[in-house]
């Protein structure tokens, strides 16, 4: 049995030497000034108490402990340790026990600390330290925090006492606003146990980047002082109660030695300080528990008063963003879309977490070009605007708009017409080319390597993939809004949307590509490998890199078969039923414009021609963004990041592979503001001005339609009302369903009632009977797919999960864009 250890020894764990005493033979060892001493290990206590052990359990009396003697073998080994630090020496006999500092429980109190003790003062105050682990505190708090009274044990730390004349407690981060970057130290006279006793308001210096940044002097009335026999609470001083105990020097060369000790840690720390002879000592150190957790603040709505619209590009990236994805997001934007913006405004913006496009950007460059006629196209992509709707506009003059984007106009059209020459060779290539990228990845060890392969390759593919869907989306984005305005005009909306159908006869779609594919592995015609490669990049959260790729979870695979076990059987019966709907209504063209049928197939050919194109562009685009992915991940294997790697952007990430270092405290805080963000609700499609949104989900009254800054606006519609997306009537049940995990909810013959839809939802359509969502335009995935497959959809409504309740009987009419409650 070892009953005593040096203060350094490495033995001098938690089991040995309790939580205080590892904490100060870590810091010794780390060469942190540390008062000298020793432990008195648990396994001396087990010994010990060992003789009367059933009668304490069953008692829990801690005058039993005062009712034994300590056994002469263990008392020999204290008096010997006890010498060595010197003659008649002034020791402080402080409690450690095995239950202390627990990462998610403080039991800093709880147990009993001796101060100025000397001679054969030391093992009466070690069996005192003993019995205090079942004072009715100790054990009140053992029973509420779960912690076994069999399981703890009690170690006691043995320490010279500093004979100081000013003392407190320091911590590393902020322990009221949870600020990693500003270190507090409470500091006042004497012996510090007043402090820590809460006795007396100390001085408060908050140090932030080698400076104090400021001072809060306390009224310090009392201190603790040394006295013959032990220590006693008497007056400061009065010219020392309005003094400042520490000057700004002396504070930030006692931050310092804080920083040391959090890095040493790796946690922000409460730490226990002492100052001797003009010298600091620390006397004790624990992790900071139930610290206020600091969040970063992602919202740039507050860069001025502008309209953002979550509609689209929105549908598709529907999660809170980690930093890598908004990283990567920002660099597809700038490529992809780069036509829509201007210099010196940011087309894109990231609030709370969550993808929302500059409207008001797009709008003043419309009307400063004379295009106010073709704002229609724009509610086509990107959803309604409320009449009544006044849009803030870029502050600046039609001749300086005029002179930003004319030549980067010129420069698109150019970029586009070179790259639709190599768009097929792009879209032949690019399975095998992503292939290759992840298999180099995955066969990377070096990780500055790994960032040269970032610059050499990945990138590059990337902006290849975001200029080719570019290039296909302007191709014929003026073909798709004129050619289906044209065709309701001369045919009405059923026969219209009927005829624009069969996309997916010239070639596979890719926004059906998830049913298709699952329709051939549950027939058998495709492996489960095959099947990931072909369809696995894509899924519901398809441009956020944190989350795996349904090609990487079975499960997930797993869970769409058993959701949609007759799939070929329904699918197939959808898309024969449209055929036959499609060409019935060509029939009737052919009667009415029989001179304009090949004018119009021509056209209607083109239409599908473009959507297919930026249907598949687009899948690559994800099939890139899955390469994305495996460089995080990889990253963070190879530096040893792990899941960290995905909060950190991208100039962060590459430095770090290059040899550089990541700041624990940055990814703690992104953690933070990520979950926090991801806590609160979707926030609403369309925002004007500065938004909060953490006071907007705490608001009982908010709207998930619309959140307007300068109050005002109209009330939420009693009626549900949004784009025809697809035709068709349906009186059915409604299923609100907030994520597509929580698609197995829909029944089939249900109605899929949701905030938007993206591919990853694609799945649930053919079991829904009709598709309401809030968010939504003739152009979003849900209309297209719903429009293929012939099943009615009612899109961009605004308020359809605020006004339908799940189980509601209601009526969706495709072609009006009307949703009727029944009961």
């Amino acid at each position: 049995m070892r009953v005593v250890l040096p203060l350094d020894d490495p033995a001098a764990d938690l089991a040995t030497a309790g939580g205080k005493g590892a904490s100060l033979a870590r810091l010794t060892r780390a060469g942190l000034p540390v008062p000298p001493g020793f432990h008195i290990t648990t396994e001396a206590y087990r010994s010990f108490v060992a003789p009367f052990l059933d009668e304490l359990l069953r008692t829990r009396d801690a005058a039993l402990f005062l009712r034994h003697d300590m056994p002469e073998p263990i008392a020999a080994e204290i008096r010997k340790a006890y010498a060595e630090l010197g003659s008649d020496v002034a020791v402080a006999v402080r409690s450690s026990a095995t239950a202390e500092d627990l990462p998610d429980m403080s039991f800093a109190g709880q147990q009993d600390t001796y101060l100025n003790i000397r001679g054969d003062g030391l093992l009466e105050a070690v069996r005192k330290c003993w019995a205090s682990l079942w004072n009715e505190r100790a054990v009140a708090y053992r029973e509420q925090n779960g912690v076994p009274h069999d399981d703890v044990a009690l170690a006691v730390v043995v320490q010279e006492l500093v004979d100081a004349d000013a003392a407190g407690i320091m911590f590393t981060a902020n322990p009221v606003t949870g600020d990693r970057g500003e270190i507090v130290v409470n500091a006042s006279w004497g012996l510090g146990e007043a402090v820590v006793g809460g006795q007396v308001t100390p001085d408060t210096l908050v140090i932030s980047a080698d400076a104090v940044k400021s001072v809060t002097l306390g009224d310090k009335s009392v201190m603790t002082v040394r006295t013959a026999d032990g220590t006693r609470e008497e007056p400061v001083p009065a010219d020392l109660r309005a003094r400042q105990v520490l000057d700004d020097a002396q504070a930030v060369r006692l931050a310092r030695i804080g920083e040391r000790i959090e890095q040493l840690y790796g946690t922000p720390m409460d730490v226990e300080w002492a100052r001797s002879g003009g010298e600091f000592l620390i006397v004790q150190a624990r992790p900071i528990t139930r610290i206020r957790r600091q969040v970063e603040e992602w919202n740039d709505s507050l860069k001025g008063d502008y309209l953002w619209t979550a509609g689209n590009l929105g549908e598709a990236i529907p999660d809170v963003m980690t930093p890598a994805t908004w990283s990567f997001v920002r660099l597809f934007i700038e490529e992809a879309m780069s036509a829509a913006a201007m210099p010196g405004f940011d087309l894109v913006g990231n609030i709370g977490g969550r993808f929302y496009m500059n409207l008001s950007v797009v709008i003043t460059i419309a009307r400063a070009l004379g295009m106010q006629s073709r704002l229609g196209a724009v509610e086509q992509v990107f959803g309604k605007l409320p009449k009544d709707l006044d849009v803030p506009l870029v502050d600046l003059s039609r001749w300086e708009i005029i002179k930003r984007t004319l030549p980067m106009a010129v420069g698109i059209q150019r970029r586009v017409r070179a790259n639709l020459k190599g768009m097929r060779l792009f879209l032949a290539t690019s399975r095998r080319r992503c292939e290759e990228l992840r298999a180099t990845i995955a066969a990377t060890d070096d990780p500055a390597e790994l960032a040269a392969l970032w610059g050499r390759e990945i990138e590059p593919h990337l902006v290849t993939a975001c200029r080719m869907l570019e290039a296909a989306g302007r191709q014929g984005g003026a073909t798709l809004v004129w050619t289906r305005d044209k065709l309701r005009k001369m045919m009405g909306e059923v026969d219209a949307e009927a005829m624009l159908t069969g996309v997916n006869t010239d070639g596979e779609l890719a926004s059906l590509g998830p049913i298709l594919g699952l329709t051939k592995l549950a027939a058998g015609e495709i492996t489960r490998e095959e099947f990931a490669l072909t369809y696995g990049h894509r899924g519901p959260h398809e441009f956020e890199v944190s989350i795996p790729r349904p090609g990487e979870d079975p499960a997930w695979i797993d869970a769409q078969l058993a959701g949609l076990r007759d799939l070929r059987a329904d699918t197939a019966a959808l898309l024969a039923k449209q055929a036959k709907a499609r060409d019935e209504a060509w029939a009737r063209f052919a009667g009415r414009y029989p001179r304009k049928v090949g004018k119009m197939r021509a056209r209607v050919k083109r239409w599908n021609a473009v959507v297919r194109d930026r249907e598949d562009t687009r899948s690559e685009n994800m099939r890139a963004f899955w390469v994305l992915r495996a460089f995080v991940v990889r990253a963070g294997e190879l530096t040893g990041l792990g899941d960290d790697a995905f909060f950190l952007h991208l100039n962060e990430l590459l430095p770090v592979l290059r040899g550089g270092a990541a700041s624990p405290s940055t990814i703690e805080v992104r953690r933070a503001t990520h979950e926090q963000y991801a806590a609160l609700p979707p926030y609403p499609t369309l925002i004007v001005g500065h938004f909060d949104p953490v006071r907007w989900a705490a608001d009982p009254d908010r709207r998930g339609d619309i959140y307007d800054a300068r109050g005002g606006g109209a009330p939420v519609s009693d009626t549900v009302t949004g784009f025809p997306g697809a035709p068709g009537i349906v009186e059915g049940v409604a299923r609100v369903i907030a994520t597509p995990e929580e698609g197995d909810r829909l029944k089939a013959g249900e109605i899929l009632v949701t905030t938007l839809t993206n591919i990853g939802w694609t799945p649930m359509f053919p079991r829904a009977a009709a598709v309401v969502t809030d968010m939504g335009a003739p152009l979003s995935h849900a209309s297209i797919v719903a429009r293929e497959l012939g099943i009615p959809a009612v899109v961009g409504t605004g308020n359809a999960t605020m006004r339908l309740r799940d189980g509601d009987r209601i009526r969706v009419d495709g072609e009006r864009g009307t949703v009727e409650v029944l009961d």
